[in-house]
């Protein structure tokens, strides 16, 4: 039979490609374990789905190769593809912006959004009314004070005798700098032994009462200046991983606030700005920090009730963005006297927090398992407010962390008295917006005075200025 010269030569040109396919394939068998370069195969699934990977720094594929690869590729699901590959490798994958998808090396406290539903979903089957709640919620903030080991850090930590002999803490404060209705001055406290809590306490000007009072929630007459017959409101602010405590922002708020009537205190982190100088910037990333951390806001509320007698007890606040609202919920689930509670840019059912200060102590683990929502429901039915936005891991409280708190509230018929600003075309700050939903809710639930708010009289001191020790 006569062989077409043309088509043998199309033949022959196209037998190298149909070898080169053929032996992957042939290769592929039960004895080789269907194994291939995982880099192959994630550029093949980039292909098949249309999506692009952005591989972490950590995150390494050089020389490894993945059993059973086409096996896991799941032709229905971008997803279940990822976690089919990356569980071998203890990697996990999320989704960025339009088509882009991060690997990176497991985290333990960051989750999907779906596995946080439905941890909400398994927590509320444990409870359906206020007595069964109520028991969950005393079992929690007992195993979460022991998991933290708070009470072993507060008896480490320096007591001495005054001149009538009963112990106090080692405090120092700074002369006070007068501003525009309110002054600052520093607070320094010992806690262990060359370690120290390091803050600026954001003080009221005495200012005239201005017309007829408004209520409380405690039902009180208070002036609009926020002062009422036992004094000022306080709120503890710690303080989030944003560039130290001495920025703008936050002297902003906490000036503001200081000005409509309310007594603030924030704080340094540990191994930040001065307490970076005693114990070095990697302290910071330890399981000490958590507790460390926590002390600081529990110490410092404790002084301020027990030694300033202007502070109305029954009107103590804390409130803090990102990190600081990890620890604005912890401190309002360890200390029965916060009144209010406003965790920023924080609440989410599936991320505890991603810096040790948040979670190197295995609070989570409480109760068989907990979340961020939980612990800040232990709070109900105390007011509270939730600040989130689009631009992070808040985006979905909306639709999961609020309707779940809501219904904690609402065994004490108390829904009123939880509340989300939620600010859909804004990111992971505390700028002008979150501001004012702070403002806004310390307003309504301590009285402050709303004619004092102006972001524009608030001095912004150089860093140096709120320092204690090390200048």
């Amino acid at each position: 039979m006569k062989v077409n010269s043309t088509v043998l030569r199309r033949v022959m040109g196209l037998l190298p490609f149909y070898l080169f396919t053929l032996l992957p394939l042939n290769a592929q068998t039960f004895e080789t374990r269907y194994e291939r370069p995982v880099s192959d195969l994630m550029k093949d699934v980039a292909k098949r789905f249309g999506v692009k990977f952005k591989f972490d720094g950590n995150v390494d594929t050089v020389g490894k190769r993945l059993p059973y690869a086409d096996f896991r590729v799941r032709p229905y699901s971008i997803e279940m593809t990822l976690d089919n590959i990356c569980k071998y490798y203890d990697w996990n994958w999320w989704k960025q912006s339009g088509n882009l998808y991060k690997i990176k090396l497991y985290e333990y406290p960051r989750r999907h959004e779906q596995e946080g539903k439905m941890m909400l979903d398994w927590l509320s089957s444990l409870y359906n009314n206020k007595e069964q709640w109520e028991a969950r919620r005393d079992s929690l903030r007992r195993e979460v004070r022991q998991r933290l080991e708070l009470d072993k850090f507060l008896d480490s930590c320096v007591m001495v005798k005054d001149k009538k002999g009963n112990l106090q803490r080692p405090v120092i404060l700074s002369k006070i700098r007068k501003h525009d209705g309110y002054t600052t001055q520093n607070i320094c406290i010992e806690l262990t032994p060359g370690q120290h809590l390091f803050g600026t306490i954001y003080n009221p000007s005495p200012v005239p009462s201005r017309g007829k009072g408004v209520k409380s929630s405690k039902g009180n007459n208070s002036s609009p200046s926020g002062r009422l017959g036992g004094g000022y409101p306080l709120i503890v602010c710690p303080d989030g991983h944003w560039p130290y405590r001495y920025r703008k922002d936050e002297q902003q708020r906490l000036g503001t606030l200081a000005r409509m009537g309310a007594v603030c205190v924030d704080f340094d982190l540990y191994g930040w700005g001065e307490s970076e100088k005693e114990v070095g910037e990697a302290a910071h990333h330890t399981s000490r920090a958590h507790v460390y951390q926590a002390a600081c806001g529990y110490i410092l509320l404790d002084w301020m009730l027990t030694h300033r007698k202007d502070i109305d007890p029954e009107r103590v606040g804390v409130m803090g963005g990102s990190g600081g609202g990890t620890h604005t919920v912890l401190l309002s689930l360890l200390d029965e006297r916060v009144t209010a509670s406003a965790p920023v840019v924080h609440l989410a059912s599936h991320f505890d927090g991603g810096c040790p200060c948040e979670s190197g102590k295995p609070v989570q683990l409480s109760g068989g398992g907990t979340c961020e929502p939980e612990l800040a429901a232990t709070f109900a039915p105390k007011p509270l407010l939730v600040v989130s936005d689009d631009g992070d891991w808040t985006s979905s409280v909306p639709r999961l962390e609020y309707p779940y708190l809501q219904r904690i509230y609402g065994f004490y018929d108390a829904k009123d008295k939880v509340r989300n600003v939620h600010l859909p075309g804004e990111r992971h700050d505390f700028k002008e917006n979150k501001r004012q939903a702070v403002y806004d809710f310390f307003i309504d639930v301590f009285g402050l005075d709303r004619s004092m708010l102006d972001e524009s009289k608030i001095t912004i001191e150089p860093d140096e200025a709120l320092k204690s020790l090390y200048k």
